[in-house]
């Protein structure tokens, strides 16, 4: 059974901190806007972005278990535990949620990392994420300001961005979101 908007809206707000929610809030608002700027339904952005973080706040322990109970992405396991949630959230929203669009499960399933082949509905939640009002991080003006040229330059100016702080940090980048970041990149190479 799909849940309303309102239920939707009720069930997943009920499993994060305010701040959280104020944040997906974010993401729906942008979501939105990108949509209708981009030509995607505004109503499936939506709807992904009231799903992205349904997850986030899960036990270390609870997410581990359904990535392994139910044939996820075992590479994740290996991986920060901050890319775990998007992957989750897209079983939960299919399996708990009735959520059966592919393309809403994917834009959760790959709202933190990207990939190769993203489609319009990936990019806008994904973007979305990165530029919401409430986001102030260094860079996201420059994210702000590509996102206004494109959704592709404005998903590589995130993915930059996060890929220079794992750098900086000295941390593992997680592949897929430098294939996304390079995919990406041959894309607006291929428009000049």
């Amino acid at each position: 059974m799909a849940y309303s908007r309102e239920a939707l809206i009720e069930a997943v707000s009920a499993q994060m901190p305010d701040k959280r929610w104020k944040h997906t809030l974010g993401v729906m608002e942008s979501s939105v806007k990108l949509a209708e700027t981009y030509g995607a339904d505004p109503v499936r952005a939506e709807t992904a972005a009231i799903l992205h973080d349904v997850a986030k706040y899960w036990p270390v322990e609870r997410m581990r278990d359904i990535i392994e109970q139910n044939g996820l992405s075992k590479e994740l396991l290996s991986h920060d535990k901050q890319l775990w949630h998007a992957e989750v959230g897209a079983f939960v929203a299919e399996h708990d949620y009735g959520i059966t669009d592919s393309e809403v499960l994917d834009a959760i399933r790959y709202h933190t990392s990207g990939r190769e082949g993203m489609g319009i509905l990936e990019k806008v939640v994904c973007l979305a994420d990165y530029i919401e009002p409430g986001r102030d991080f260094p860079g996201v003006n420059h994210i702000r300001k590509q996102a206004k040229v494109s959704l592709e330059d404005g998903l590589v100016a995130g993915f930059d961005s996060t890929i220079s702080l794992l750098l900086e940090k000295r941390r593992i980048v997680f592949p897929l979101t430098v294939l996304a970041r390079n995919d990406l990149v041959r894309i607006l190479e291929e428009k000049e």
